[in-house]
């Protein structure tokens, strides 16, 4: 049996404002990120889809249940998970994109991809407006320096869109040394938006994972925007002997203790769910 026991800090508004595309995003009030996955093997068997009227359907939940960015990927990012190609990855999200942008034209759209050149496409061709840059997961030892990233620095300075990185260090204080890094080398390259992802459930033991939620708040002192992705991943489900498709209420209560600790975004399957903890917390602190 484990037991968790967290610190919670009073609740702060963080303000902070994305530039995508000329579109601004404003993150005073905490912002949903609708998980919409092309992969045929994403370790959520509900969040696949694989067809144009699954991708539309999806679409149109995110945005109804308010949802204000949504995250294609077309390369399960799981841990030990084998990547596509670069050429597939492409291809999945040629036509997903083509599904959302004819759904929902306004919509801001993140790809979470590890690769430059998808970012190039995607960015260039269907105007996405973040990249979400989890790194290469299947190679978890390439993190161990900032080399194996450094052409996805250059290209999303380049491309001037927010980049979201996530970081697969194992306690918070390497975590903060890593982000800090990571922002002083994009900063010289010229990138103005950097969102922080601690990283939950990649380069982590599950005590890991929860000793770096229970000192969320540090990653205050960056200065940045803090995502929090956690949404029905094994640390929630190990814990409580189950598996993903029972981990929703879970879920809901780490994202809640996630904004209280200052979370700017939560990446999550289920939006309604994370509205409502947005509304709770909002109206009581």
């Amino acid at each position: 049996m484990h037991f968790i026991r967290f610190t919670l800090p009073l609740y702060a508004v963080m303000d902070y404002t994305l530039n995508c595309n000329g579109q601004l995003l404003e993150l005073k009030t905490p912002q949903m990120m609708g998980i919409l996955n092309v992969t045929p093997d994403s370790f959520y068997a509900d969040s696949r889809q694989q067809t144009e009227r699954d991708v539309a359907k999806r679409v149109e939940e995110i945005i109804s249940q308010g949802g204000s960015i949504i995250d294609v990927g077309a390369c399960s990012t799981r841990p030990d998970s084998k990547p596509v190609s670069e050429s597939e990855e492409i291809e999945r999200l040629r036509w997903s994109l083509t599904v959302v942008r004819r759904e929902a034209p306004q919509a801001i759209i993140s790809v979470d991809t590890f690769r430059p050149a998808v970012a190039r496409v995607v960015v260039e061709e269907y105007g996405v407006n973040i990249i979400n840059d989890v790194g290469d997961t299947a190679n978890l030892s390439l993190q161990t320096t900032l080399h194996s990233r450094f052409d996805m620095f250059r290209m999303v300075s380049r491309l001037r869109v927010p980049y979201i990185y996530m970081s697969c260090k194992s306690t918070m204080n390497d975590i903060l040394l890593d982000c800090a890094e990571v922002t002083d080398k994009l900063r010289s390259m010229g990138q103005k938006d950097i969102i922080i992802d601690p990283g939950f459930g990649f380069g982590k033991t599950m005590e890991q994972n929860y000793e770096v939620m229970n000192q969320l708040e540090r990653l205050k002192m960056l200065g940045l925007p803090v995502l929090v992705g956690i949404s029905r991943k094994s640390m929630i489900y190990k814990l409580l002997g189950t598996g993903p498709e029972q981990a929703l209420n879970g879920t809901t209560a780490l994202n809640t203790i996630a904004l209280l600790k200052g979370a700017s975004i939560l990446r999550v399957h289920d939006i309604r769910e994370a509205v409502e903890c947005v509304k709770i917390v909002n109206s009581q602190f």
